[in-house]
């Protein structure tokens, strides 16, 4: 019903073969993360987006209950 955003895009998602190849990427040099102008800003805009996604479908839930609630009592 409700979509789900996710506030993980400043992270690196590496495959297999570049995870394999971190074990001896003992300086570091391997590391990529988003490097977007203000990714600060961007990742709390998107966990707040989602912290309202979820406050939106909590409401929607109770919401339902009351309405089935009122049926049955």
């Amino acid at each position: 019903m409700f979509s789900k955003k996710s506030s993980d895009f400043l992270f690196a998602r590496p495959s297999f073969l570049s995870g394999a190849a971190r074990v001896m990427d003992l300086g570091g040099t391997f590391d990529a993360y988003n490097s977007s102008k203000d990714p600060d800003r961007l990742a709390m805009e998107c966990d707040w987006g989602v912290v309202g996604d979820d406050i939106k479908e909590a409401i929607h839930l109770y919401e339902v209950e009351e309405d089935e609630a009122e049926l049955v009592g």
